[in-house]
């Protein structure tokens, strides 16, 4: 992505600053004490980032100043927000408060029209869910927030997928720096000739795996229970369930 020449919002995108992640941890602590100065400074020296994110959506005929304003109420949130006491990484916190604003803008400025009753049920789940994080501390289910909101579950799940904009088939969804992988490439043709080969070795790599593996496999894409409930049911912890969730995936793909 190019930076330079480039003005959105009349802000010079070739002379933003870059801010390190040390300074970025200082910064945000300076900020949660009250420091307006280093709250500017952490907004600014961010603006790339929320430049970066915006990309992905300017091929939707958007206006990208109003895209950019849109990130940058995302960024400040996310600031406001942030938690320094957890061994995270701003961008990653930050990139999908950003996307999930620009995804706000575009689901109310929607020219698909959803019923007001509709778009009102699914807003009252988005913010019983984000309470329910907060009190569970884990993703709640739609049960629990149907019946937080007490409406049948399918309702939820109808109003949520109604405020949903359209994805286009060709929107990537991974790009390591190499070939990008698009939506098209995760909805293709099952039925191919190595498909039933496939299926084999992954049984086989599952066999492979130790009981314990087999269990916490089961408990998490299977019966879809988070990584908190699966260390309080297998009697560790959650960071364990989360390092010999990745082992196994990764036995699973070598």
């Amino acid at each position: 992505m190019q930076f330079t020449k480039v003005e959105i919002c009349g802000v010079d995108t070739g002379r933003l600053k870059v801010l390190k992640e040390k300074e970025k941890m200082e910064l945000l602590k300076r900020a949660k004490e009250g420091d307006t100065k280093a709250r500017e400074d952490l907004i600014n020296g961010n603006l790339r980032l929320v430049l970066s994110v915006i990309q992905r959506f300017l091929n939707r005929g958007e206006n990208p100043d109003d895209l950019f304003q849109v990130g940058c109420i995302g960024l400040i949130k996310a600031i406001d927000n942030f938690d320094t006491s957890h061994d995270v990484k701003f961008s990653t916190y930050a990139v999908p408060m950003i996307i999930g604003e620009i995804r706000r803008h575009l689901r109310d400025n929607n020219s698909v029209r959803v019923s007001r009753s509709m778009r009102d049920t699914a807003y009252r789940a988005i913010q019983v869910k984000e309470k329910l994080s907060n009190e569970l501390q884990r993703e709640p289910t739609v049960e629990e927030i149907a019946q937080e909101l007490e409406v049948k579950k399918e309702a939820v799940v109808l109003a949520m997928e109604a405020i949903v904009e359209p994805v286009s088939l060709y929107e990537p969804v991974y790009n390591d720096g190499g070939d990008a992988i698009y939506v098209m490439d995760q909805i293709g043709d099952n039925n191919t000739a190595d498909s039933w080969i496939d299926e084999i070795l992954l049984k086989q790599a599952i066999e492979n795996l130790s009981e314990r593996e087999k269990r916490i496999l089961n408990l998490r894409f299977m019966l879809g229970k988070t990584q908190t409930e699966v260390a309080k049911e297998v009697g560790i912890s959650q960071a364990q369930v989360s390092r010999l969730e990745k082992g196994v995936l990764k036995k699973i793909k070598s």
